[in-house]
This record gives structure tokens, sequence and C-alpha cells, in this order.
């Protein structure tokens, strides 16, 4: 796979939900190059978090990317009023409706970028239909619903299988779940190069003093210890 442009995407999942314009602001001040938002339903994972009013309400406050992950099931109803609410990337789940093909091309009728995301139990062999109709494969590093989970490392044998599935069509590679400054390097020397991070991008500082989100951020960066112009 050919080594693209290094990502780091925030998830606002461990923003303050009370002033999420502000938070998503906050981020791309700080450096951030997409705002991840990741949107559950409580049915496809144990946990409820964001609709299509949330992403809408946000989108003035968004000059990057709006990547938004839905795990949700079923998935397809719910598409139109993603894309509708500002999305510039929309991935869903392999598992998440009844014919993935279909799904993925009703996310590009709406004018916008497809992603596929991969539970930790999905084999990276499920993809090898769909490449053609994504710009985004995602990895999950984590069983999805929960921030602040500790990152799988059998993981990174799956991300170095789909970076070889990949080659060199020009997809991204992204890893969600438990990435910090000490799991970055090993899922970007895999393959990946779009890194969804929440806890560690909103982790306090000494004393319980606020987060520093600039140099959180560059914390993970600098870890990569990428050469001038990788990122």
């Amino acid at each position: 796979m050919t080594k693209r442009k290094v990502v780091i995407a925030p998830s606002i999942l461990s923003a303050n939900y009370s002033k999420f314009g502000i938070e998503c602001e906050a981020l791309e001040n700080a450096g951030a190059d997409w705002i991840h938002v990741d949107v559950m339903d409580g049915h496809f994972v144990p946990n409820m978090t964001f609709g299509a009013g949330l992403c809408a309400a946000i989108r003035p406050h968004i000059k990057t990317v709006m990547d938004v992950h839905l795990m949700i099931s079923p998935v397809d109803p719910f598409i139109k009023s993603f894309a509708q609410a500002g999305a510039d990337r929309i991935t869903v789940h392999v598992e998440a409706g009844d014919h993935a093909h279909r799904t993925l091309q009703e996310v590009q009728n709406q004018g916008v970028a497809a992603g596929i995301a991969l539970n930790p139990s999905t084999p990276a062999n499920s993809l090898r239909h769909l490449l053609d109709l994504v710009d985004l494969v995602c990895v999950m590093t984590v069983n999805p619903g929960f921030g602040g989970q500790d990152f799988i490392t059998g993981q990174l044998e799956k991300i170095r299988e789909v970076a070889e599935m990949i080659g060199d069509r020009p997809i991204h590679l992204q890893v969600d779940g438990g990435i910090s400054h000490k799991t970055a390097p090993a899922a970007f020397e895999a393959g990946a190069n779009v890194l969804v991070a929440g806890s560690a991008v909103y982790a306090a500082g000494e004393a319980g003093r606020k987060p520093d989100l600039r140099k959180n951020m560059e914390t993970i960066r600098n870890a990569l210890k990428l050469p001038p112009g990788r990122h």
C-alpha cells in the first residue's frame, strides 16, 4: 500500500456534550484534520449517542471534514438524512444491512464519500468485493460502543492484511479504538493513515488541568516519527 498523508481524526464522543460546536472549532484550531462523529443506536452497539440533527447542528462549526461513523442497524433508511446533515464521509459496517454493496452504492448516490468498517471479529476478506465502492476502510481496534477501551493488538494483523488488499488504490485505511501515542506507531507501521482518537486527545493535564488538545494531538503525531512532509 502506498503511504498516504497521516490524518488525525479526533472523536467528539469524548467531547463536552453541552457545547459541541465550540468543541469542534477547538479541535480544528488545535490541528485536527477531520472531525469524527460516532453515531450509535443502542441496538447494533450497546450505547446510544447522536443523530442526524446533531450532525446538522455542528456542520457550520466544522471547516475540515465531517467523518460520520454509523454504528446503526438497519443503516440504509438513515443514510440520506446524514448526507443531508452535511456529512462529508459516511462509514457503515459490513453487518449493518442485508446488502453491503447496495448500502455503499446508496452512500455514493447521496454524493458522499463511502467507507466500510470491520468489527474485530469481521474478517478482512469480507472487503474483497467492496473495495471498488469505498474511499475508506475502517478497522475497529476495539469492540464498538464505548470510548476509553484498550487497543486490541491482535487487529494489527488485520490492518496489514487490509493494507495489502488496498494496494495502490486511493483508499484511506482508518483505525478506530484505543489510539494513543503508545498504540498509533504500530497501527501506522501496519499500514493505517487515518487515526481516530478520543480519550487520548481529551486526556487531562497534570492535576486535572483542562486538556491541551494541540499538545495531545502533537504527541500522537510525534510518536510516528514522520519525515518532513508526511503529516
